[in-house]
């Protein structure tokens, strides 16, 4: 087993992979999230996510558009509880940097911002007016799709971006954290996402704050559950139905990964674990 680890997209990434000789496509793998991060990162003035911010309109290169075309299908199926223009909600929550440089403790920010705006993808993309983009999970989670598929050129493989994990072949383990001890799942392919507000946590004028938003309030959500772990056939749509499901609730949350068929774990605030989408 070979494996490497650094630092990209605000987390700690470590690449995992059943083979011998396999510094290639390790060193393929790294260099596809710095690539990334250029392209999708909002906090980099310079990347093309933020010049489309500012300027509103943009050609975008195929990975752009990848990720934008992935972010709307995800707003649309999972009723808006997911969708990418969240962007002017998290900067008026205090996450207007990389959560490591955003302060502990601050005064008072303005209250929530609109969601829901209109991104149209033709030739161009075209954002509506006042209409900005964050990309933070769902392009984390393009980006370990896109490093697993270089590293399973090598052999079976495993990314791990900051604990939401992307997998191609092989038998892998894995721990979910729940009140009641650790939960192994055993995955041999496709994705699992956590998404909690237990987390990347603030306080703005003596309010604690997380940095799930709720597109229907535009504020960070209102939800019984402390985190959820889903698993799906890859890492994107596994973050997206993860953010979804968080804020939908504990019992919206059971039902909708029953009706999908995404094996799930709840762990609610009050300490209960939930088993859905097919966990026993």
């Amino acid at each position: 087993m070979e494996r490497r680890w650094f630092s990209a997209m605000g987390t700690t990434i470590e690449l995992f992979v059943d083979a011998e000789g396999a510094e290639a496509s390790l060193d393929a793998a790294e260099g596809e999230f710095h690539r990334l991060e250029a392209i999708l990162s909002r906090f980099r003035e310079s990347s093309e996510l933020s010049r489309l911010n500012r300027e509103g309109s943009a050609d975008p290169s195929f990975d752009l558009r990848r990720v934008l075309e992935l972010a709307l299908g995800g707003r649309a199926s999972t009723a808006g509880r997911f969708d990418p223009t969240v962007h002017d909600a998290l900067v008026a929550a205090g996450y207007d940097r990389s959560f490591e440089q955003v302060p502990a403790d601050g005064s008072a920010t303005a209250g929530g911002a609109a969601c829901g705006g209109d991104v149209r993808l033709d030739e161009r993309v075209e954002l509506g007016p006042g209409v900005r983009v964050d990309l933070g999970g769902i392009g984390k989670g393009y980006a370990a799709e896109c490093a697993a598929m270089l590293l399973a050129a090598a052999g079976p493989c495993l990314v791990n971006a900051g604990g939401d994990l992307a997998l191609r072949g092989g038998s892998w383990p894995t721990g979910v954290e729940t009140p009641e001890g650790t939960l192994t799942l055993e995955l041999t392919g496709g994705g699992l996402a956590t998404s909690g507000i237990d987390r990347r946590r603030w306080r703005r004028g003596g309010r604690e704050i997380h940095h799930v938003v709720d597109p229907a309030t535009g504020e960070p959500a209102e939800t019984d559950l402390l985190r959820i772990t889903v698993a799906a056939g890859d890492l994107v749509e596994a973050e997206i139905w993860a953010t979804a499901l968080l804020v939908a609730g504990a019992e919206e949350a059971a039902a909708e990964a029953d009706r999908h068929g995404l094996p799930s774990v709840l762990v609610t605030k009050d300490d209960r674990t939930i088993l859905a989408g097919g966990l026993a």
